[in-house]
């Protein structure tokens, strides 16, 4: 437990850390209260690019948590910030995806075209998504465009089962032009270096919190952090056993977390 000591920066997951369906997690105000007592800054983040980051601050805000929007990164934000990193401004990006995906590469500063005479192909979880508009897309990469994807989740889970996921439109795009993607979101290390620059952090001095090995536990350790995974989400502790990856500490919830690292805390204060 030592090195939760040494912590002030965190990478949070959302769903299945904070909240889980429409619930939010017991002691989930509590949580965010430890944080800002004992000044541990954190970015908030998700593969989800089909939200932004307000649709985040307000659902919060919705269980009595404040949060600023710099402090949640989903990957519609990540996306633009890479692009900021790498295009001219004003480069024309033909955008698969969602409102929340077009708003945050026009908002960096970035042309939304329709003609296949793009810059970029940006590829995120397009819900009306038609066979038009991946043929539209896949022209543009054969005529150059690069191809970036928001995220690799094969599946999306929703209420009544799962959904292929934007990793599945990723592959069908480059099946076709032969042209693989550069992908943004976790479990790649490009998310969490956005987040540490975002707070200024350090990989030694970063954990990130997540309830899915794939993504969180596998892309932290990518990146070089320490890694925490609760088992309020997707994960047992069956499949945790059976699984390769550990992460370097296993809590129920955030609960669990939060009382064991104030304990090591305490113990560290003057006159312990």
């Amino acid at each position: 437990m030592e090195r939760l000591r040494y912590l002030r920066h965190l990478i949070i997951d959302m769903d299945g850390v904070l909240w889980r369906g429409k619930r939010p997690m017991e002691g989930l105000t509590d949580f965010f209260d430890f944080l800002r007592r004992r000044e541990i800054r954190f970015v908030l983040v998700t593969n989800n690019a089909s939200r932004s980051r307000m649709d985040y601050v307000e659902q919060l805000a919705r269980f009595g948590v404040r949060v600023h929007p710099e402090e949640v990164l989903p990957s519609c934000d990540a996306t633009a910030l890479y692009l900021q990193q790498i295009a001219s401004p004003g480069a024309r990006v033909f955008v698969v995806g969602e409102k929340a995906l077009r708003e945050a590469i026009a908002a960096a500063g970035f042309q939304v075209v329709e003609e296949e005479r793009a810059d970029f192909v940006v590829v995120g979880i397009d819900w009306g998504l038609t066979y038009e508009r991946l043929a539209r897309a896949a022209r543009a990469i054969w005529n150059g465009a690069r191809f970036i994807g928001t995220n690799p989740d094969p599946v999306w889970p929703g209420e009544d089962g799962l959904y292929p996921g934007n990793g599945a439109t990723l592959a069908f795009l480059e099946r076709a032009t032969g042209v693989a993607p550069l992908v943004v979101g976790k479990p790649e290390p490009l998310m969490f270096r956005l987040a540490m620059e975002r707070m200024g952090a350090t990989p030694e001095n970063t954990a990130v919190i997540g309830d899915q090995i794939p993504t969180d536990i596998v892309g932290g350790k990518r990146a070089g952090l320490t890694t925490i995974l609760v088992l309020s989400g997707a994960t047992t502790r069956e499949m945790l056993a059976e699984n390769l990856v550990k992460p370097d500490f296993v809590f129920a919830d955030i609960r669990e977390l939060m009382s064991a690292w104030e304990a090591v805390l305490t113990d560290a204060s003057p006159g312990r």
